[in-house]
């Protein structure tokens, strides 16, 4: 179990410093009048200027700049990016480009560690460090480091102030990209910072340095995340993946809250949120798990209101809905792919003059704009891309061709810019969440859409994603299990986390009649998966918008089902008609029919995978395996009786002598 504030807090260790006077002190020598004058106020919350008083003395910076949010602090932000070289200006007013370093171009799992006391338990999918060990790891990593270098100390809200799920975070950086992205992805509270922290009784504290910026000192950049103390380090890294940790890092302690103080009241997902209209104007609020890189951003935007892409903080109110918020005002989206047909919404911000827009890992052509791989236009021949100089055709060192741009590469804007940006995504009540999703790059198994029979089945949805790897994990290949899209940000025990998922959906707190209907969504099978030749997609990525119209009228029971062992599939007629009316698009029998065949060996393959690998895991909940070995079992009696490929009219006839 999880124990808060145990053992050393790390940069207090380091510091020295464990009063309020003496951080006060500390900060009245090191900050000049103006700065000073700005955290002066910080009066109720001495926790505060201990953290900030003791990441000074740590890492010794030559000045600290207190920002406030105003219009003029973050044009000073905007400026220091500029001067220090961490970006540049590009032709469109308000466009940027930052280029990580070309070995740096995504998460470095393999560096992060979870920082724990002797009698924690880690999740099985991640590493962890001592904390004795990483006390000098720290001190010997972030020991003086922003010498020669100003410190940045910015106050946020991971979600609308007064929500009941938001946290609130300070972020202590040199680095002034990544101040600049926080204030474009994140909502500044400089000014509520005390209160919020008061009336939730935490914060959470990010300490990050890029040091030199040199490909030499990779190897020893380090991403460490103090669980009890709620504190993130990280150091020699640009990537914002390791150094906005006010994103991932803070993330996954929000699981450990929602895990470990708010069972079955609260959770922390790796979900966008969405909200889809009826004909008579009723919004209904969708949430949706899938591993970056899988299409959140697309199946975000496919909404007819965008809340956001990437995280979701959900909570059950009083009047017995779930709830959900997201703890970001921003997009910090991949590119890849973005085009007019799937995109046209945010094409329009990354395309026309008047939204301001971070770039990374693009390539920029000779007159300053930038490219990426399937954007569908005219690409250029040469360029600036992640690895430096670029023409078509250039190859690296094992003889690849390298594109031209990371498979990584992303945009950074706020979410205000968006022409359909709800206002419930500022609303402190939250968005009524009435669809869960889960998906990933399943290329052969699993239908485009299908609806759990009851919270626990939509739970084990969750818990059994699989998908191909993808850029933004530094070192990934091949095809992986992607529990809940959450795994890589799970800090405990899985079987904790597991338990707190199916106390959460089946809670008694929720209303039936409100109750989400949990769902699998894949829009990536091929039609090689479907007796064809192709690799390409059985479908389009605008066909999202339909699996999820069909998912609204399901939640408020307006359209029937096929009930199969994995759960409920469409019925013809409801999709045809959804096709027609949401993208005015001709559906085919034929293409429905390939679709939502059970291909039976593939999905009862993708169960035995399932059941091995939890069957490596401690104390995970019974119902996981008895749901799947059910499935299995219906499965299996399908197959016998017609065959290892049964249609969607074969299902209806089951389900007709089932009855």
């Amino acid at each position: 179990m999880l124990k808060f504030k145990e053992g050393i807090d790390i940069v207090q260790e380091i510091g020295q410093i464990d009063t309020a006077e003496g951080a006060r002190k500390v900060l009245k020598e090191r900050l000049d009048a103006e700065q000073y004058q700005r955290i002066e106020g910080f009066q109720n919350h001495p926790f505060v200027l201990l953290k900030i008083a003791n990441a000074i003395l740590m890492c010794e910076p030559d000045r600290v700049f207190i920002n406030t949010g105003s219009e003029a602090d973050k044009q000073v932000i905007r400026e220091m990016a500029l001067i220090k070289g961490e970006e540049d200006a590009l032709p469109m007013k308000g466009h940027t480009i930052h280029f990580d370093l070309k070995e740096e171009q995504g998460r470095i799992i393999d560096r992060t560690y979870y920082i724990s006391n002797d009698d924690e338990v880690v999740s099985s999918l991640a590493l962890r460090m001592g904390r004795n060990e990483a006390l000098e790891t720290v001190r010997k990593g972030m020991g003086g480091i922003m010498r020669g270098k100003t410190m940045i100390v910015g106050f946020y809200s991971r979600g609308p102030v007064g929500a009941p799920a938001s946290n609130p975070a300070i972020e202590i950086t040199s680095s002034a990209y990544v101040s600049h992205s926080a204030e474009i992805l994140y909502r500044n509270t400089y000014a509520d910072f005390e209160k919020e922290a008061e009336k939730l009784g935490h914060f959470y504290t990010n300490i990050h340095s890029e040091g030199l910026n040199r490909p030499e000192d990779l190897p020893d950049a380090r991403v460490l995340m103090d669980r009890a103390h709620r504190t993130t380090y990280a150091y020699k890294c640009t990537y914002a993946g390791n150094t906005l940790l006010l994103k991932k890092g803070n993330h996954r302690f929000s699981v450990d809250r929602s895990v470990y103080e708010k069972t079955g009241q609260e959770l922390a997902e790796h979900m966008f949120i969405t909200l889809m209209k009826d004909p008579q104007g009723r919004l209904t609020g969708i949430a949706g798990a899938a591993p970056s890189g899988c299409g959140k951003t697309t199946t975000a935007m496919a909404g007819d209101e965008f809340v956001g892409d990437d995280l979701a903080q959900m909570w059950i109110a009083a009047d017995g809905s779930v709830r959900a918020i997201n703890p970001e005002c921003g997009i910090f989206g991949i590119v890849e792919d973005v085009n007019r047909e799937g995109d046209p919404i945010l094409m329009g911000c990354l395309r026309e003059p008047g939204t301001e827009v971070i770039w990374s890992n693009v390539l920029i052509d000779e007159k300053g704009v930038p490219h990426w791989t399937g954007n569908g236009e005219e690409q250029p021949t040469k360029g600036r891309n992640f690895q430096g100089p670029w023409e078509k055709g250039m190859k690296d060192a094992k003889g690849k061709e390298i594109p031209i741009s990371h498979p990584n590469a992303r945009c950074t804007l706020a979410s205000t810019a968006l022409s359909n940006y709800s206002p419930l995504a500022e609303d402190s009540a939250g968005v009524d969440t009435r669809v869960i999703t889960y998906s990933g790059r399943d290329s052969n198994t699993m239908p485009p859409v299908w609806a759990a029979r009851n919270s626990d089945e939509g739970v084990v949805i969750g818990a059994c994603i699989v998908s191909a790897a993808t850029a933004t994990e530094v070192g990934a290949s091949g095809v992986k299990r992607a529990p809940w899209a959450n795994a890589p940000f799970i800090p405990g025990a899985l079987g904790d986390y597991m338990d707190a998922q199916f106390k959460f959906f089946g809670s008694n707190k929720i209303d039936d009649d409100k109750r989400p209907v949990m769902a699998g969504l894949n829009y990536f099978l091929t039609h090689e998966a479907r007796g064809g030749n192709s690799k390409k997609l059985l479908g389009e990525k605008r066909d999202v918008k339909v699996w999820l119209a069909w998912l609204e009228r399901r939640a408020h029971k307006a359209v029937p089902a096929i009930e199969t062992p994995i759960g409920y599939i469409p019925k013809y007629d409801d999709l045809k008609a959804l096709f027609q009316k949401r993208i005015d698009k001709v559906y085919p029998r034929d293409l429905y029919d390939k679709q939502f065949s059970l291909y039976i060996d593939n999905i009862v393959n993708r169960i035995d995978l399932q059941l091995e690998s939890y069957g490596k895991e401690k104390d995970l909940p019974a119902k996981l395996f008895d749901i799947l070995k059910a499935q299995r079992q219906g499965l299996i009696a399908l197959k016998k009786k017609y065959g290892a490929i049964v249609t969607p009219a074969q299902l209806e006839q089951a389900e007709a002598s089932a009855a």
